[in-house]
């Protein structure tokens, strides 16, 4: 219990920590003035001054903040700082680098995770050996058995299930050739897909080509050098932001009930199960949460840093900052929502262990 209460710490706090750091980074290299860069939140427990800045440790740990001086045209500038210093007298494209920062920072951390993994474990790929046919399918009536290997289709190379897959959806009821190897022998064998419904990964139901078959379950582990690990690390930062981004739209559309929300419990449950499997799971759910964080924190919701880029990037467009008035009102109506899915995410983790 111990370890999965420090993994949590650890996680949550190291990923909020990274995030403010984005910001720190992006505006002292502008030279904005940065007053407090703490890690936690809270009483202050210890710290040092390095310049201007007091980088401190505070009592509650997860997560942290940094204070750039002048945030508002109104605000007093802290003693020691001067006017050009202040974030509120920056151009608004200085500004939205400061505030689009922090997201980046996060993706660039899952990319550093993920490039990591893949150089020090490799790649786990899964083979195109059918361990499944399905009754009266394509794959049946063509001579398809378990313990095949699919090794061609149309002259094109299958290497892993994911290439049989693409090739298979890709077709459009027309008849395949299938190079397939059993045992020692080789042989090809023509089929055609039959159009079935099927249920997505989002739960909806669509009309794809399917043979009838299943992986058996079997992989191999490909290594990779240092810089091809770096493009695996960025195909997978890619591959996850484009689910997680249509898990939103979906969540929107109602196709994903907002009951499957989960909040800050469910998250912490992750890392509990994850802190338990070794420090590789713990690490991979690390870089999916860091993505997680990054892509809803550029979400045009006024509090959020996307409601902040926006803000910026309508001044761009006008000339003139929004006015103190309408600034106001978004941030009330931004907070009221964030407050409202924060305790929808919570009431659903809470009635989740009842279920």
């Amino acid at each position: 219990m111990l370890t999965s209460i420090l993994a949590v710490v650890i996680v949550l706090g190291g990923l909020i920590f990274f995030h403010e750091l984005g910001h720190f980074v992006v505006a002292r290299g502008m030279g904005m003035g940065v007053s407090v860069f703490s890690l936690g939140f809270g009483k202050r427990l210890f710290g040092i001054t390095r310049g201007k800045t007091d980088y401190r440790v505070c009592a509650f740990p997860l997560g942290g903040y940094v204070q750039l001086v002048g945030e508002s045209p109104d605000a007093e500038l802290p003693e020691g700082f001067e006017a050009q210093e202040s974030f509120s007298r920056r151009p608004p494209w200085q500004r939205m680098l400061v505030v689009l920062a922090g997201p980046v920072f996060n993706f660039l951390l899952a990319w550093l995770i993920f490039w990591g993994l893949a150089f020090s474990q490799g790649v786990q790929e899964l083979l195109p050996v059918i361990g499944q046919v399905t009754n009266s399918s394509a794959a049946e009536e063509a001579g398809i058995v378990p313990g095949d290997r699919i090794i061609e289709i149309d002259g094109n190379r299958i290497d892993i299930w994911e290439d049989l897959v693409e090739r298979i959806e890709a077709n459009q009821g027309a008849q395949m050739l299938l190079t397939v190897q059993r045992g020692k022998e080789l042989f090809s064998q023509h089929v055609t897909p039959r159009l079935q419904e099927k249920r997505n990964l989002f739960g909806e139901i669509k009309t794809m080509p399917m043979l009838g078959i299943a992986p058996k379950g079997e992989f191999v582990t490909r290594e990779l050098g240092f810089l091809d690990s770096a493009v695996q690390g960025g195909r997978q930062i890619w591959d996850v932001s484009g689910l997680m981004i249509m898990g939103i739209v979906k969540l929107v559309e109602r196709v994903i009930p907002w009951t499957d929300m989960g909040g800050v419990i469910l998250i912490s449950e992750l890392i509990h199960k994850e802190a338990q499997n070794g420090l590789i799971n713990l690490l991979a759910l690390t870089a999916l949460i860091s993505i997680n964080l990054g892509i809803l924190n550029l979400l045009p919701i006024p509090v959020l840093d996307g409601g902040h880029i926006l803000f910026f990037f309508l001044e761009t467009i006008t000339g003139k900052p929004l006015s103190p008035r309408v600034q106001q009102a978004a941030l009330k109506i931004g907070m009221t929502l964030l407050l409202m899915l924060m305790v929808l995410a919570t009431f659903n983790d809470i009635l989740r262990h009842f279920k």
